[in-house]
């Protein structure tokens, strides 16, 4: 590595530890207030990502007005520059004598009772709700997991970030070349918590996603049935005020169930897909749509085939 990036990823490095420290030295109302500001800004103004969005939304909701579409842009904005402020403040607001003011699990005996046992568990989220508090809170309460992140390119930002994220027992594996340690990992009974509705490329399971074909990866699905893992698609909502999440879970399944009909990749990854979805719509305000889950797919007579063959498979477990 030269020493003018060297030089460049440090004062990048400082910047942002100095916008943190002032964050977290602001009280969580005026975080909000101006997550606030800044999201009319970079919406109105700034226009940052707006046709993205834009299609995006047209394509979820197709029977929302132009102004609905607007709020849910707007919401979004506040949603991720205020995400970004809690972040900041969970390592000083909350901790395991106090998660009960920030936290509530209406399903907590469920999940409890899944991460005590020794089978590994595979839980879905996706860029809804606050989803980097989600191994933060599980580590809270002493159930750590591993997730699969890309490598920063800046190394101070990458040790910095995953220092938070291991802080409470989040451990972060590279997106290439961990194969070995998330088979290691289900082996061992552990928590694999994914990202699922990040575009794949064409080599992919085409599966719909409100409506609209979507590529999704299928090693998501894999990890569950070759490590006969029960999976949980799940949430942190924000509820209410800053600093005050519901971690939900939308449904379980369990691939040694007699009744387990999800035993191929196209049918768990629409199963997952569709649970997203539906959490999706509960706070759509809170969902990502910056970025493009959904992409043109090129006319490929085998992929062809291979979707039909899962919609069929659907059909059938229907």
């Amino acid at each position: 590595m030269n020493r003018t990036k060297l030089i460049i990823d440090y004062a990048a490095y400082v910047a942002v530890r100095t916008v943190v420290c002032i964050i977290q030295a602001a009280p969580l109302t005026t975080c909000q207030a101006w997550s606030r500001r800044l999201g009319w800004l970079f919406w109105h103004v700034l226009k940052l990502r707006r046709a993205t969005v834009e299609e995006n939304l047209r394509t979820a909701f197709p029977e929302k007005s132009p102004a609905e579409h607007e709020a849910i842009a707007l919401a979004m904005w506040e949603h991720l520059l205020l995400m970004v402020c809690e972040i900041a403040h969970a390592p000083r607001k909350i901790n395991r004598t106090n998660w009960r003011t920030h936290l509530s699990m209406p399903q907590m005996p469920l999940m409890v009772r899944r991460l005590l046992d020794r089978r590994p568990v595979v839980i879905i989220s996706g860029h809804l709700g606050n989803f980097e508090m989600g191994g933060y809170l599980l580590g809270l309460h002493g159930f750590p997991t591993h997730t699969i992140a890309r490598t920063l390119d800046n190394g101070y930002l990458d040790r910095w970030i995953n220092e938070f994220r291991e802080a409470t027992g989040q451990y972060i594996l590279p997106k290439h070349g961990s194969s070995q340690q998330i088979e290691e990992l289900l082996k061992s009974g552990g928590t694999l918590v994914l990202l699922g509705d990040q575009h794949a490329g064409e080599a992919a399971c085409w599966v719909d996603f409100f409506g609209r074909p979507a590529s999704t990866h299928k090693a998501v699905a894999l990890f569950t049935l070759s490590g006969n893992a029960p999976t949980a698609t799940g949430c942190v909502f924000r509820k209410g005020k800053p600093m005050h999440f519901e971690m939900r879970v939308a449904e379980l399944v369990d691939p040694a169930d007699a009744d387990f009909q999800l035993g191929s990749i196209p049918l768990l990854t629409q199963w997952y897909t569709r649970r997203l979805e539906d959490l999706i719509r509960v706070a759509p305000g809170q969902y990502w749509w910056l970025h493009r889950r959904w992409r043109e797919q090129k006319n490929n007579g085998r992929q062809r085939r291979d979707r039909r063959r899962g919609k069929d498979q659907l059909r059938s477990a229907a």
